[in-house]
């Protein structure tokens, strides 16, 4: 139980906090707290649905698995294609968010050795990938926990600043800004995606995914709080790093270069565990030859998908070195907002009843929502690439000489 809520808040508690603000805040301006509390709703009846799916179908694969029982072999590919594009671009910009806190001249440099690097740990067996990401959470946390108290503690901290409303942006710019606050909360299908790795997952997974989530969201609730309180809404959104920034306007610039570093040291846990679950998700699409038949080995020594492993780490490395974190923020919570969308579609028909229906639909309903009040760029983008998914499935299941 411990060692899966640690891989959640590994995804979880990440660059997410330290690089999404900035954005949200320029789309919602006051209303990013709504913002945030709409993700939280959105991603909590997720979670659910994910939990509940996860301990009917305790396999390595997460909603391609779920997708493909539920609803459907076509549901279950598409949930896959997404979750795997989506997810190697957040690969992209957590390891683009390691280069530019660790060493901003050398920002894409840094960012591929930190993919190499991170590849070759998973690579090695989940045990050690846990040991690691534990040593992380606890250092984010600390770093964060002594963000929040210099913040609200400050005499530059005003309660005035916080007050919620809607700016020019209105309630599209809120619900772009819980959009890409997505982003930050997705890691709570690691634990799901580990499937065939975790101890009872039928009684672990459906506990682990909500505990992980709450936790999250009370520390993005309180590093969101004291950022805005020190700042503002529009100084948020002005700064390239709000909590580094926050924390020198509160007066404690000593404090500055620790918050760089739990912030590089953050993007590895997101990373660390990023790859954990696109190998994972990669590995169950080729047991089924929706992707090459080779990616489905698992090496017979440290008992994980190697050949997916280096597959994913070579892929995010090329887009680590060319890629634009901005754009792939946006790109990526398109595809992940539409893989949790197949996910709350299969929870639906788990149960008839009434009552069991209401979270998968609020969660279905939500995950379009968001997805299509992002940036117009990430949606044609998004869009495009599952175009491309759909029409590569049709060609295979034509080559196999079956009906599209």
């Amino acid at each position: 139980m411990f060692d899966a809520v640690v891989i959640g808040l590994g995804a979880m508690v990440g660059a997410g906090v330290f690089a999404v603000l900035g954005p949200t805040a320029g789309a919602a301006g006051s209303g990013l707290l709504i913002g945030l509390g709409v993700a939280a709703v959105v991603a909590y009846c997720n979670a659910m649905a994910s939990a509940r799916l996860a301990a009917r179908y305790p396999a390595s694969g997460g909603t391609y698995v779920y997708g493909r029982e539920r609803l459907g072999e076509f549901w279950g590919y598409l949930a896959g294609w997404a979750f795997v594009v989506g997810k190697t671009a957040s690969c992209a910009a957590m390891a683009l968010t390691v280069g530019a806190y660790a060493w901003p001249d050398q920002a894409h440099a840094v960012a591929v050795a930190a993919v190499l690097t991170l590849t070759a740990v998973n690579y090695l067996g989940v045990q050690k990938s846990l040991w690691l990401t534990r040593m992380i959470v606890a250092v984010v946390l600390a770093v964060l926990v002594a963000v929040v108290a210099v913040c609200l503690g400050s005499a530059e901290s005003d309660a005035g600043r916080l007050e919620v409303g809607l700016s020019d942006g209105g309630f599209g710019g809120v619900l772009q800004a819980a959009g890409l606050l997505f982003f930050a909360f997705a890691g709570y299908a690691r634990v799901a995606t580990l499937g065939e790795e975790v101890r009872d997952p039928a009684r672990t997974i459906p506990r682990a995914v909500p505990l992980a989530l709450g936790i999250a969201l009370c520390v993005y609730a309180g590093v969101a709080v004291a950022v805005l309180s020190v700042l503002g809404a529009g100084g948020v959104a002005e700064a390239t790093a709000p909590v580094a920034d926050a924390v020198r306007a509160a007066g404690a610039p000593g404090l500055v270069p620790v918050v760089r570093v739990g912030a590089a040291v953050a993007a590895l846990g997101s990373l660390l565990a990023l790859i954990l679950g696109v190998s994972r998700t990669t590995l169950a699409m080729a047991r089924d030859r929706h992707l090459p038949g080779a990616l489905a080995a698992v090496h017979p020594r440290f008992r994980v998908p190697h050949r997916a492993e280096l597959t994913v780490g070579a892929v995010v490395a090329v887009l680590a070195a060319t890629a634009d974190v901005r754009g792939a923020i946006g790109f990526s919570s398109f595809g992940v907002l539409v893989y949790y969308a197949i996910a709350n579609a299969s929870a639906w028909t788990l149960s008839p009843a009434p009552l069991a229906r209401v979270g998968p639909a609020v969660g279905l309903v939500g995950c379009l929502t968001l997805a299509f009040a992002l940036p117009g760029a990430s949606v044609l983008a998004g869009a495009a690439v599952l175009v491309v998914g759909m029409a590569a499935y049709g060609a295979r299941k034509r080559m196999a000489g079956y009906q599209p």
